[in-house]
């Protein structure tokens, strides 16, 4: 259900009761009921009734659009149960509404985005989870992610690569593509443009797609990441750090598109924006993304 206190409620509400979600999957929401219920008369609706109750939130104290602590804590205690239930095989797939990610450090939680904590919470090593942004157009995967730019260029190496390329393959086929083809960026503007640039497409990137070959992943690559995307032939492109993948992927697909967590034992998604806050409990949110995501893993499990 995401943050109570966002449009996370709304848009899982509008989400179930929608018809392409209906065709496709049963949807069931893991959050509060009595927070549904008062979302869902805000909408003029009846409110959901395939729900998992965890009374995480008193509904007395919420107020729409002011998330704290509280919320952080049932963000997560939400996305821990759905988790959970796709370990145990009682759910296929589990797509998260957006959180507050200071909500969540308010209430004393170490978290750092959905992929490394969804690798503990399923015991896997989070140097082998990555995120792949999803639309109708793009699917972009990222060696790095929520980090400054500094932190994250210190962690760019050859293994990481490997392992990006690794989940980003093993992701695709997940999801019905038998041998995708990756288009993989350089690092420096250009891809360092025969080393003019910085000297880290010769010495960690190309190493990486050697490797990666070596190991039957089609990659291709060092490209200028500002090019790279006219490749219409590239199943998926990785990308080093955060703005050289989620940049293109707003600009073509905002509101339809998807944050998969590759590189689990679960199919994860959560959508690519925000809890708005701004607009929570005015039932103006836009389910799009959510209703994207979850069409994307019902196709994963049917392919």
């Amino acid at each position: 259900m995401g943050d109570p206190a966002g449009i996370g409620p709304e848009i899982a509400i509008k989400a179930s009761l929608n018809r392409e979600v209906r065709d496709i999957c049963d949807p069931v929401i893991v959050g509060d009921y009595e927070v549904l219920a008062r979302y869902a008369h805000t909408l003029r609706k009846s409110p959901p009734e395939n729900v998992v109750d965890l009374g995480a939130i008193n509904v007395n104290f919420l107020t729409p659009g002011e998330s704290d602590a509280s919320c952080g804590r049932a963000i997560l205690e939400y996305a821990g149960k759905a988790v959970d239930m796709a370990l145990a095989g009682e759910a296929d797939a589990v797509v998260a509404c957006p959180q507050t990610q200071s909500s969540i450090k308010s209430a004393g939680i170490d978290f750092d985005g959905y992929p490394s904590w969804v690798a503990r919470r399923t015991g896997t090593d989070p140097d082998d989870v990555f995120m792949m942004l999803v639309s109708d157009r793009l699917r972009i995967a990222h060696v790095t992610l929520h980090l400054g730019i500094r932190e994250a260029l210190d962690l760019i190496d050859v293994p990481r690569i490997v392992r990006t390329l690794t989940a980003t393959q093993t992701s695709l086929q997940r999801i019905g593509i038998a041998a995708p083809k990756i288009a993989v960026s350089g690092i420096n503007p250009h891809a360092g443009e025969g080393g003019l640039f910085g000297s880290e497409e010769a010495e960690i990137v190309a190493p990486a797609l050697e490797q990666a070959r070596a190991a039957g992943i089609d990659a291709h690559g060092p490209f200028g990441a500002d090019t790279m995307y006219l490749d219409k032939s590239a199943d998926a492109y990785v990308v080093m750090y955060h703005d050289q993948g989620h940049i293109p992927a707003k600009l073509v697909g905002f509101d339809g598109t998807a944050a998969f967590a590759i590189g689990t034992p679960v199919l994860f998604s959560s959508v690519a924006h925000g809890s708005a806050l701004d607009i929570a409990g005015r039932g103006k949110a836009s389910s799009s993304a959510l209703v994207w995501a979850i069409k994307q893993l019902a196709g994963a499990n049917n392919a």
